[in-house]
């Protein structure tokens, strides 16, 4: 009956990691079609991005549901039980991922539909490269069980950070030097928050995979603390 009972478990476990790994797929395609679809003014594929956020919102709803009912099936305990809580963060930060996806493809669609010059010439591409690396870096992680570069990709948030800030001064720069650009600085700025923010999720992912691997939390005790955790044995 035991074994009956944890081969069911596994196969419901295997099947929500599988969903949340596509749920992942999912949410870095709707960031980087949103950062498409401003750089060549495609208004079909943001309105792709936006239609497609309810898409991520059903799969967290059911996600959410399944991880429940394996918990409330199965009542696992240590490892196990790790595993489905991690699952039930990551489910949360992919969703507030696609909702970020989201609000970049808004601020594009004004920018578009204005059909004005007055835009900031700003480079939005390496930084949103940066995080969807960032973000299927983790995701990797968590399928490998494997928390190896989870204090790289913390670093490469810090660089993120400071990418964003760089973005922020240079268009207060426009701002102040041409107020007729102000309008469309501050969508071009919501739109960087929205990719740091999305670097700042992908950061939460990696954390979860070493508490899943390592049975600590790390989160809030800098990437010295994360690092040592991560590399022990």
């Amino acid at each position: 009956m035991n074994k009956h009972t944890y081969s069911h478990f596994d196969i419901e476990l295997e099947a929500i990691q599988k969903r949340l790994l596509a749920m992942g797929g999912l949410v870095s395609k709707q960031l980087v079609d949103a950062i498409d679809g401003l750089s060549r003014s495609d208004l079909a594929l943001i309105d792709a991005v936006i239609d497609g956020d309810r898409r991520v919102n059903q799969e967290e709803v059911a996600l959410d549901e399944a991880c429940i009912q394996l918990i409330a099936r199965h009542a696992p305990t240590a490892g196990d039980l790790r595993m489905v809580m991690t699952a039930i963060q990551m489910i949360t930060d992919l969703e507030r991922i696609g909702d970020e996806a989201k609000k970049i493809a808004k601020a594009s669609r004004r920018i578009i539909e204005s059909e004005t010059n007055f835009v900031p010439k700003v480079e939005l591409r390496h930084i949103s490269s940066m995080v969807v690396d960032m973000l299927h870096g983790a995701l990797d992680a968590f399928a490998r069980n494997d928390p190896s570069q989870s204090a790289e990709i913390v670093r490469r948030d810090k660089e993120v950070d400071a990418i964003f800030k760089g973005i922020m001064r240079q268009l207060i720069t426009y701002m102040m030097e041409d107020p007729r650009l102000i309008t469309h600085s501050l969508d071009v700025l919501f739109i960087a928050k929205s990719i740091e923010r999305i670097g700042d999720h992908a950061k939460n992912i990696s954390e979860y995979v070493v508490y899943l691997v390592k049975g600590r939390d790390v989160r809030h005790e800098g990437v010295d603390a994360l690092e040592r955790e991560a590399g022990r044995e």
